[in-house]
């Protein structure tokens, strides 16, 4: 294939994608109630421009199975069929299996008929017994089919008023109106009523004038909205088919309010307006090795400034300062550029959900909150196969069958949520459902007869959930296409951990079950506090500390032998060595000649991080380890400072869970129970 060949594929499967996160908007939204005429047309436009494109490429398959999927939508739209559950359902599943066609496509592989044929059959049963155009036939025999001569003509009354978006992209009404022409025998009126009293400032490019157009056509509109399809969302568009017979003077257009210029502008236009530009993500991920760069060079600015010993009132400090906020600046734009919303991920999440539900035979309505939220590129495409896993077993395992939950009082339909939120320099993504909560009972029993703890082994609450993610792990009593395996939640954790983040987890018996990840925003750049640690330059992210404190002789007491608590503003918080914890051999130091870091996460409420000194605070780029020293407990990786040295950034959750290291176990019984909140 040609290289110009391959860059239109690529275009076409990068719209493709778009078309399909459109046909899934709209199909919820229909599942949602909304079922009038927009929405349809809009679902309907995404399958056929699908359709058109893919007989461009000769894609057969695909082009196929679009025509069968459009024709039963036209027949929605033409109130020859109407939406109930059943349909919807269908129309959800055909949806999953065009993304699976456009797949399949791309990496040039054939169709799957036992995934095809099944969902074929269900959408011409809606369709009844009238005869289709032959499926096999090629993209230009499929257009003759609907234009031929043979198919009688219908009269259709067009109307389209063009916004300044229209005009903007360089669009024409005289070329849609002849294209129109082409179609057959046309009449055309213009309408002048927007048109403001004063000429003065008029601007032709404001959208101020319309056209009506009556067509003696096709038999379908589908060439008509062929002849719109790249300037639907530019115009006011509306298509009404009349009687054959109909007279063919054009209908008065009904007198528009007068508007000024200005304020002639759709939603659709303004959306429009804020154009995308695709770009090679290899493009910014070098711009933002090279905003790393930017970064560490700073910091080498700011060291070299500091050993020269300059007065403060030297105007290079005011230069630096100007140079940290631009180069702020310039790392926010670009991590901008990474950012995505979730939503394609959670309409993927959608289908998961879905497909799950029908192999357990159970009734799941799937909710979503803060699709908008935005997050690194690289941790979306990372989070799929987490989530999968998640909502897997959130329907395998915790929504009941509809007679249990009918038997406990609740709805015979389990609901689902996936939300989205950013909260203090991370995002926070949870599952939860209303099932039956977890069983920690069973738990339990299952971790001891795997020899994953010991028969005495006291274990909070907290503890006996984290036994979830422990490896081989299972509560399936047989082996399903969804769980029993013992593989699910130990993927989980491992990819979240892997991505910097942590899984917490809160469960109520009979009510339900919520699994929260914390992921940082970026994996690239991050604001840290550079600290002494018994001799090592460490860094602490800024995101975990509360404040600073100085203690004194009497903020702290002593529990036990090596435990010790501070006092604050009448609380009482643990204070953990941490020299110590991360294995540091120090000489002895009273607390007091130290520094606390009050650090809050999501598992542990409060704790204090006992540290030697504070050096600054500034942002520095992070560097995973995990491809050359794989994960180290305690540490989340490293950065370059600016007198060259590497630092190891501090995992503050895993510090205070106590995950830095692990004690020994007895030869008889395992105990690799995750710690919780030991602090």
């Amino acid at each position: 294939m040609m290289t110009g060949d391959t860059a239109m594929r690529d275009i076409f499967f990068e719209e493709c994608d778009d078309l399909i996160t459109d046909l899934s908007e709209g199909l919820s939204a229909m599942r949602d109630g909304q079922t009038d005429d927009a929405i349809v047309n809009a679902v309907f436009r995404a399958v056929h421009s699908v359709k058109g494109a893919a007989g461009a490429f000769a894609l057969d398959d695909l082009v196929s199975f679009a025509h069968r999927f459009e024709t039963v939508l036209d027949a929605v739209r033409s109130h020859r069929l109407s939406l109930d559950d059943a349909l919807l359902h269908v129309l959800q599943r055909a949806s999953d299996v065009l993304a699976d066609l456009i797949d399949a496509a791309r990496d040039n592989l054939p169709a799957n008929p036992a995934q095809v044929d099944p969902v074929v059959a269900q959408l011409q049963s809606f369709l009844g017994d009238a005869p289709q155009p032959v499926e096999d036939l090629d993209f230009e025999a499929v257009t003759l089919a609907f234009d031929g001569p043979d198919q009688p003509a219908r009269r259709y009354l067009i109307r389209f008023r063009p916004n300044a978006a229209f005009y903007a992209s360089g669009h024409d009404p005289l070329l849609i109106i002849k294209a129109l022409q082409a179609l057959g025998p046309t009449s055309v009126s213009v309408d002048l009523t927007r048109l403001p009293h004063s000429l003065a400032g008029l601007r032709w490019q404001d959208g101020l004038m319309g056209w009506q157009v009556v067509l003696d056509g096709p038999a379908t509109d589908l060439p008509i909205l062929e002849v719109f399809q790249f300037v639907d969302d530019l115009c006011d568009l509306q298509i009404t088919a009349g009687p054959d017979d109909a007279a063919a003077d054009p209908v008065p257009i009904a007198p528009a309010p007068v508007v000024e210029a200005q304020t002639d502008t759709s939603d659709r236009s303004g959306k429009r307006a804020a154009a995308s530009l695709r770009v090679d993500p290899e493009r910014v991920d070098r711009l933002i090795n090279a905003v790393g760069e930017l970064i560490i060079n700073q910091s080498v600015i700011s060291q070299r400034l500091q050993e020269a010993s300059l007065p403060n009132t030297a105007e290079l400090f005011s230069d630096l300062d100007d140079y940290k906020l631009l180069a702020r600046e310039i790392q926010e734009g670009v991590m901008a550029i990474r950012a995505q919303p979730v939503k394609p991920l959670f309409q993927r999440m959608l289908r998961i959900a879905r497909e799950a539900a029908d192999m357990t035979g159970k009734l799941v309505t799937f909710t979503t909150e803060g699709e908008a939220t935005e997050v690194d590129k690289t941790v979306v495409e990372r989070l799929a196969d987490p989530l999968t896993h998640m909502i897997r077993n959130a329907i395998d395992h915790g929504i009941e069958a509809p007679d249990q939950r009918i038997a406990a009082g609740k709805s015979a339909h389990g609901s689902l949520r996936l939300s989205a939120r950013q909260r203090s320099g991370s995002i926070v993504i949870e599952i939860a459902d209303d099932g039956a909560g977890l069983d920690r009972r069973r738990i339990r029993d299952i971790a001891f007869e795997k020899g994953l703890i010991a028969e005495d082994a006291q274990l909070t609450e907290a503890e006996i959930d984290h036994l979830l993610f422990a490896p081989g792990f299972s509560t399936a009593k047989a082996v399903t296409n969804l769980s029993g395996r013992g593989v699910g939640m130990d993927v989980v954790k491992t990819a979240i951990t892997a991505l910097g983040g942590r899984v917490t987890i809160a469960s109520v018996t009979g009510q339900g079950t919520s699994f929260s990840i914390t992921l940082p925003l970026t994996l690239a750049v991050m604001d840290g506090m550079i600290i002494n640690l018994g001799g090592q330059t460490m860094v602490v992210p800024i995101a975990s500390i509360l404040e600073t404190i100085r203690p004194k002789a009497a903020d702290l007491s002593q529990i036990g032998l090596n435990s010790t608590l501070l006092r604050i503003r009448g609380e009482y918080v643990p204070v953990i060595d941490l020299a110590e914890r991360m294995g540091h051999t120090t000489l002895p130091r009273d607390m007091t000649e130290r520094v606390l870091l009050l650090i809050q996460t999501d598992s542990v409420p409060q704790c204090a991080l006992a540290v030697d000194d504070i050096f600054d605070q500034r942002q520095v780029v992070v560097k995973s380890m995990q491809g050359n020293y794989g994960e180290i407990a305690g540490v989340s990786g490293a950065t370059i400072l600016g007198d060259g040295k590497i630092a190891l950034i501090i995992d503050a959750e895993a510090v205070a869970q106590g995950n830095t290291s692990f004690p020994a176990t007895n030869s008889h019984n395992r105990r690799d129970v995750p710690h919780v909140a030991t602090c």
